[in-house]
């Protein structure tokens, strides 16, 4: 029931008890959560909130997903809501050091958030600090045709190594062993991410991404060398295809694996894989003795410094972090939640994804173009694709994308 202020003056006038909720505190929230899934998901979350904390009014500000992006930069500044959602990493990083976002560090410390949200802390914090509260993210990794596997008599491998060698087998039996779709670029940039942090680790990616190291860098160069390996059982026309081209591939046979986050799967089963056909393996080991760290997008909340109710804010995002909330909403998402005591259900690569993330004793990267500044992300992509196309054209690309970085790193 909503009562209007035209009633509630009128019921004062009248000497009527005013309903119980006439005080209620309002809570902004601007979210870009505006497809179906997500909409539902915060629709939820919010209904759950206010049944839990009747006397908080929850307003909801929806944008769509390419508005929000310059709308966050006005409205932080201007008319400045009491929650908003973001993404984690880097992509955060400017909001923090220009004191648009607020420390909740507190909201971590007094809820046990440190122990039940670990495996994304790291790409939460800077200097210290956690500076919002993560409640969503999804697994990148390898998918793999069983079928094809077994046809080319080879196993799963554990190590790079493993993975190289198997590629000679695929290649006998007529099939690519990497596929990938790069027209649209992004693809690669999953692959670059995981051979820097099986190569190099965690803090060697985050420091690149932030614009710390020089791309003509030897350990960078070491990347590079180790994907050289696989280009040549990589799908060769990958630069006139999209990604759904190349799961396709996968799904007919002609490809062994693919690099790809986990909502891919629709994509393969929409084309007739079932669990008997489709794998999924971490990305394989290539530095032995490296903490293992992975690759999950995350979607975050944050209190913004022009806030207006801090308190109620902060109380929301401690319900977000339970484990309840972050089970239910990504029920609803079809992702993973953050919260190691949350439970996924019965699909296997969701389950295989949770064990995955909340194990990643390295880290959590985020993506490469939201790791990376957008300008360094564009000619790093544009230099990956080149890269598999011309892999003999590696010091050109590496020395344009090191004038990228200089230009670009604060």
């Amino acid at each position: 029931m909503t009562f209007t202020k035209t009633a509630l003056i009128g019921a004062l006038m009248l000497g009527v008890a005013a309903p119980a909720f006439a005080q209620q505190r309002t809570l902004t929230i601007n979210t870009d959560a505006s497809d179906p899934a997500p909409k539902l998901a915060f629709e939820n979350l919010v209904a759950d909130f206010e049944a839990a904390n009747p006397e908080i009014d929850v307003v909801i500000n929806l944008f769509d997903h390419e508005g929000y992006k310059t709308a966050i930069r006005n409205f932080l500044t201007a008319d400045s809501p009491d929650l908003a959602n973001w993404y984690a990493g880097n992509r955060m990083a400017p909001f923090v050091n220009s004191g648009q976002f607020m420390d909740v560090s507190d909201v971590w410390a007094e809820n046990g958030l440190n122990e039940s949200l670990a495996s994304a802390a790291s790409s939460m914090t800077i200097d210290g600090k956690q500076w919002g509260v993560p409640y969503t993210y999804y697994q990148w990794g390898i998918y793999y045709n069983k079928d094809v596997y077994k046809a080319a008599g080879v196993e799963v491998p554990a190590t790079w190594d493993e993975f190289v060698a198997n590629c000679e087998a695929f290649k006998a039996a007529g099939v690519d062993c990497l596929t990938t779709g790069s027209k649209a670029l992004w693809p690669t940039a999953g692959i670059f991410d995981y051979l820097n942090l099986r190569t190099n680790g965690y803090d060697f990616h985050m420091q690149l991404t932030n614009g710390e190291i020089a791309w003509t860098d030897d350990r960078v160069k070491d990347v590079f060398a180790e994907w050289a390996k696989v280009v040549p059982y990589t799908t060769a026309n990958h630069a006139a295809i999209d990604w759904q081209d190349a799961a396709a591939l996968l799904v007919q046979g002609k490809a062994a694996n693919y690099v790809m986050g986990n909502f891919a799967v629709a994509t393969f089963k929409d084309g007739g894989m079932t669990n008997d056909s489709l794998g999924f393996m971490p990305f394989p080991e290539i530095t032995p003795g490296l903490a293992r760290a992975e690759e999950a997008p995350t979607d975050t909340i944050h209190i913004p410094s022009g806030a207006k109710n801090v308190e109620d804010a902060k109380t929301f995002l401690a319900f977000l972090a339970s484990a309840e909330q972050q089970t239910k909403m990504n029920e609803t998402l079809g992702q993973l939640p953050i919260n190691k005591d949350a439970t996924v259900g019965d699909d296997p690569f969701l389950q295989a994804g949770f064990e995955l993330l909340s194990t990643a004793e390295g880290g959590i990267a985020q993506f490469f173009d939201r790791d990376a500044s957008a300008e360094m992300a564009k000619v790093g992509m544009e230099g990956f694709q080149e890269f598999m196309v011309k892999p003999d054209r590696i010091d050109a690309i590496l020395e344009r994308l090191e004038k990228t970085r200089a230009r670009t790193a604060k």
